[in-house]
């Protein structure tokens, strides 16, 4: 059976980490769904300031509440999580993987989002440095490496991460 794997984002997503992860999973045969509050599309950026685009959502958050994941992407950019993180549905579709212990893989601001579904109390991971604050603050153990794995988290600092970021991704999959 193929794997499928949401990625979670809304408007002011950072295009690169979006859509290299995407790109990763797919050419290794696993499906992937963009899963965002509203239908549509959502606006991507680069570096925060630059318009990069548009990607098609593929299921709303009340959607994808009834689809079966096998793992979930959290792309960054500082808007984005920073919505998702104010939004009800999406912290609790988010917790559920993190209750689930199904791998999930943050990269730069993603573990904002992380952080409101509990999801990094105990563990080690990486960031965009200002969220070392964050992350320590609610129990994580911050650390800055280019890629941190602890058992099913995969978590990155930025973009000039991403190819590793994407081995470790895959690598969460067999």
């Amino acid at each position: 059976m193929t794997k499928c794997v949401a990625i979670l984002a809304t408007n002011g997503v950072e295009a690169c980490e979006l859509a290299e992860p995407r790109k990763a999973l797919e050419a290794a045969g696993i499906r992937t769904v963009l899963v965002a509050p509203e239908k549509g599309t959502i606006r991507a950026m680069e570096a925060d300031v630059n318009p990069a685009g548009t990607f098609t959502v593929d299921a709303t958050i009340g959607d994808a509440a009834d689809m079966a994941f096998d793992g979930v992407i959290l792309p960054g950019g500082t808007t984005n999580p920073d919505a998702l993180r104010m939004n009800e549905a999406a912290v609790a579709f988010l917790r559920g993987f993190v209750s689930e212990g199904k791998p999930i893989a943050s990269i730069c601001h993603g573990a904002w989002t992380l952080i409101e579904a509990g999801g990094v109390k105990g563990r080690t991971l990486t960031s965009w440095p200002s969220l070392q604050t964050d992350l320590i603050n609610a129990g994580g153990t911050w650390v800055d490496r280019a890629v941190v794995v602890d058992r099913n988290l995969v978590t990155s600092r930025c973009p000039d991460d991403l190819p590793g970021f994407c081995e470790a991704v895959l690598a969460q999959y067999g």
